[in-house]
């Protein structure tokens, strides 16, 4: 800023002004006229402001990945809200699947008129209500018609009764758990966390399970080796927090080929987990501890409060889907944005693709 004139008559004074970029160009420049003061004055320098620029770009990669593919058959159980039709026709606009919408009929096509979506030229099939819906969408993933699971606004615990009957369902030999696909915009890659939708307090042999589901995930989005950090109150083992020994039996497993694919440490706390430096200030030697793809929670409730916390209070967007059983499940909540639907979508594709279960799904 430099002075150009000074009015003492009115006690103002003209500036010019301009502004330069780090390599000396001008990217802003104008006039501005202040009042002066008519003494001098004194002021202490001001502590500068501290300014931090949060961005969500983290799931656009994985979306680009699905693009180019075929629109996937993708069975929508009971999309009888405004927000499940629209995260389903979302997807299918955007040509990432193929709806086979699944439900009252009547209550199907009021949801589009009130979302303000066409329905023609989607196959519907006619459901008495969400448990019918649930048994005929998994009806047509053993037939052969739909590669994956999408969820509409029936409960959750109903669309997976259905996922794991005995006769008829889509079991595996796998343990059923959910995973957070999430983008924090302060953490430097995508987090998972999980199980914090399912297993309400899992035992070993479970979250043994849970860790290989999200490790197969990592995989199919094209992490080679995830890193897993396994969470508990601290970091050292204490055979009063059973957290820590599960955390402790849990690396062994991997040791001895009982989890594949990925590399584990733990018991962390959630500080070690994400921050080397909180690692290093307790002596911590880990390739995990700040650089975690997985975080493995020890159970639902913290699970699902961290989700949330990452979600509310860190500005964190969650995309969301349930693995283990013969096709990826896609659960959308109302409060999801575009992005997340989309991106839970793509994640639901991958899975599906790395799995053959499109090729499969006997």
């Amino acid at each position: 800023m430099t002075v150009r004139e000074k009015h003492r008559d009115s006690g103002t004074v003209l500036l010019d002004c301009r502004c330069t970029n780090q390599a000396g160009e001008t990217v802003a420049e104008g006039m501005a006229e202040v009042v002066a003061p008519t003494v001098k004055m004194v002021l202490p320098r001001p502590d500068v402001a501290s300014i931090a620029v949060q961005t969500h770009d983290k799931f656009a990669a994985f979306v680009e990945r699905v693009r180019p593919l075929h629109p996937v058959p993708t069975a929508v159980v009971y999309p009888c809200s405004d927000a499940a039709m629209q995260a389903a026709i979302e997807a299918a606009r955007e040509r990432m699947i193929e709806p086979i919408l699944i439900g009252p009929l009547d209550k199907m096509r009021a949801a589009a008129a009130r979302a303000g979506v066409d329905l023609a030229g989607l196959r519907l099939v006619e459901a008495a209500d969400g448990h019918d819906a649930a048994q005929k969408g998994v009806a047509l993933v053993r037939a052969g018609e739909a590669a994956i699971l999408m969820k509409g606004s029936l409960h959750t615990d109903e669309l997976l009764g259905a996922v794991v009957r005995r006769e008829g369902g889509l079991r595996t030999g796998r343990r059923l758990s959910h995973v957070f696909f999430m983008d924090v915009p302060t953490y430097h890659k995508p987090l998972m966390v999980t199980d914090a939708a399912i297993n309400i307090a899992p035992t070993l042999s479970e979250k043994a399970d849970i860790c290989q589901n999200a490790i197969d995930l990592a995989h199919a989005l094209g992490v080679a080796q995830p890193k897993v950090a396994i969470l508990s109150g601290v970091e050292n083992i204490n055979e009063k927090i059973p957290s820590t020994t599960d955390a402790a039996s849990l690396c062994k497993m991997a040791d001895r080929g009982q989890i594949t694919g990925a590399l584990l440490d733990g018991p962390l706390a959630m500080d070690n987990a994400i921050s080397r430096e909180a690692a290093a200030i307790k002596g911590i030697a880990s390739a995990v501890a700040g650089d975690a793809d997985i975080l493995l929670v020890p159970d639902l409730v913290s699970g699902n409060i961290l989700a949330k916390q990452l979600t509310f209070m860190s500005n964190a967007d969650a995309a969301g889907i349930v693995l283990g059983a013969k096709v990826p499940v896609v659960l959308t909540s109302r409060a999801d944005s575009v992005r997340a639907r989309l991106t839970s979508c793509a994640l639901a594709i991958l899975a599906a693709g790395a799995s053959g279960a499109d090729a499969d799904t006997q």
